[in-house]
């Protein structure tokens, strides 16, 4: 018998502010024209008064309950993804615990930026299958507005706000096709820290900060570094890339998407894209696009499912998942 983590139920959730591409026109130099073309976004998502990441990641935690069909006094291990943390500290994670009665369990978040989700994801499913606990809400939460310079034109047109979760359950199995985490791989490389930062924090400037990016040296990057882990993950479960039934992509940019894809040979049509409505959310970009596409029935019981993500550090991993 082996113990997997099942992913039993997803939830995501967004603000109600829809800011096109249009709008941004009318506040920086910039046109929905050249921001389609470079990025494939032409919306997004951000977060009004009173909105947090604490509390989208609630509304998408609750909605995933709700999937799994579990109340939240049974999960005894939260972790949260987030480079916009409510506070300094507490985790957000206990927030989040708080509000849906699972206190007493463990609760923390974890920072990778855009690839927060895979590394939260990591260290549940290590967590759950040495028997720490047996029920986990994995979360990817961001209000990234909070943190991008308006005036400038290269990075505030490319992120959202959104948050997205899942539930993940310890089971045990002896079917080699049995559903559950198969196979994941996590990697950081600290020297490229210049090209994907924010310029701010409690122990240097003492302030939040603005996000900074040199975005073509991060694509050529991400093209290379996810290509990379995708085939480690491949690799260590024992299948191809055209075993998968559907990549579910950090939604950074349609044409990292396409690139990467490529370097696989995996159509376009396997690929979940839902970069073009919520822009890059960071950590919560992953989750939001695998509930898209859970819900609207793309992906089904039974298939395999690839998730991967880059973010500064630079941090990128990848997993493989039987639903």
């Amino acid at each position: 018998m082996s113990r997997r983590s099942v992913l039993i139920g997803t939830g995501s959730a967004l603000p109600p502010r829809v800011v096109t591409n249009h709008e941004l026109a009318e506040r920086v130099d910039t046109s929905d024209e050249w921001i389609v073309e470079r990025s494939g976004i032409r919306q997004r998502y951000v977060a009004g008064e009173g909105e947090t990441t604490s509390s989208l990641a609630i509304e998408a935690a609750r909605k995933a309950l709700d999937a799994a069909g579990v109340e939240g006094t049974s999960i005894d291990l939260i972790v949260l993804a987030t480079a916009t943390p409510d506070q300094t500290f507490p985790a957000t994670a206990t927030i989040v615990q708080n509000a849906i009665g699972a206190n007493g369990g463990i609760a923390f978040d974890v920072a990778a930026v855009c690839s927060g989700f895979l590394y939260a994801v990591g260290v549940a499913d290590s967590m759950l299958r040495s028997g720490m606990a047996k029920r986990a809400l994995v979360i990817g939460a961001e209000t990234f507005s909070r943190i991008l310079d308006w005036e400038d034109r290269a990075t505030c047109v490319l992120f959202g706000d959104g948050a997205g979760a899942i539930v993940l359950e310890a089971r045990e199995s002896e079917a080699q096709d049995a559903p559950g985490i198969l196979a994941t791989k996590l990697h950081a490389d600290g020297k490229h820290n210049e090209l994907l930062f924010v310029d701010g924090g409690p122990s240097t400037t003492g302030t939040v900060g603005k996000l900074r990016m040199k975005g073509r040296e991060v694509f050529r990057h991400a093209v290379v570094n996810l290509s990379g882990v995708l085939a480690e993950v491949l690799e260590e479960a024992g299948y191809t890339a055209a075993d998968i039934d559907w990549l579910v992509p950090h939604q950074a940019n349609a044409r990292i998407l396409e690139a990467t894809a490529k370097k696989l040979n995996m159509s376009p049509d396997k690929v979940v894209v839902t970069v073009q409505e919520h822009a890059n959310t960071s950590a919560a970009s992953v989750p939001l696009a695998l509930d898209t596409a859970v819900r609207d029935g793309r992906i089904k019981p039974g298939q395999l499912v690839m998730i991967e993500a880059m973010g500064g550090g630079f941090t990128w991993g990848a997993s493989l998942i039987r639903m």
